[in-house]
């Protein structure tokens, strides 16, 4: 066994651990969902018995997981650099447990529009928190006032767009595919989303 892959079995059984007490669950209470005896259960969290294809998709089905998600080993990019996206102030996480999913921090210094000929329509599901600031979230014909630590989460296909009141704002928003798509194609426009 190479170093990675004793890093990679101790993970697992560590996993398997730590899932089992997230439930609540004794040794026992895993053992008769996985239908293992308790001190075989006890053997393979503790590195005394060899780890096994079809016990470790018993104990994942037991434990309301995956077998991917149990052996999984992707911890090698834990922080993640954003990159400037547009010019209206937006950086950009990639998020990679959902490739479909956008996290954006932006800085909005615009009031809200006061027509709603410049509110956007898209489809998709936006959610966003303040993190500093006042925002406005103008969502159809309601005007929403968004404070620090204070979050929001609507559906795109409303009319809507976000200002500022009383200064700058910071706001950590979250697209799904469909609303990231939508804000892709307004990235071309100069006025606030």
């Amino acid at each position: 066994m190479t170093q990675e892959d004793g890093q990679l079995d101790s993970l697992v059984r560590k996993r398997i651990r730590a899932l089992r007490v997230a439930q609540g669950w004794s040794l026992e209470e895993l053992a008769g969902r996985a239908h293992l005896s308790q001190s075989s259960l006890s053997r393979i969290e503790n590195g005394q018995r060899r780890l096994a294809l079809d016990q470790l998709v018993t104990l994942a089905r037991a434990l309301d997981t995956t077998l991917d998600q149990l052996v999984e080993n992707a911890v090698d990019d834990v922080v993640i650099n954003p990159v400037a996206h547009g010019g209206h102030g937006r950086l950009r996480w990639p998020v990679k447990g959902d490739p479909g999913m956008s996290v954006v921090r932006q800085r909005i210094t615009d009031p809200p529009p006061d027509s709603p000929a410049r509110m956007r329509a898209h489809p998709g599901r936006e959610w966003f928190v303040v993190l500093s600031g006042t925002a406005v979230l103008m969502l159809g014909h309601r005007r929403l006032r968004i404070e620090t630590n204070q979050a929001a989460e609507f559906p795109t296909m409303l009319p809507h767009a976000i200002g500022a009141e009383g200064g700058p704002c910071d706001i950590m928003g979250i697209f799904d595919r469909d609303a990231r798509r939508g804000h892709r194609e307004d990235a071309d426009d100069a006025g606030p989303r």
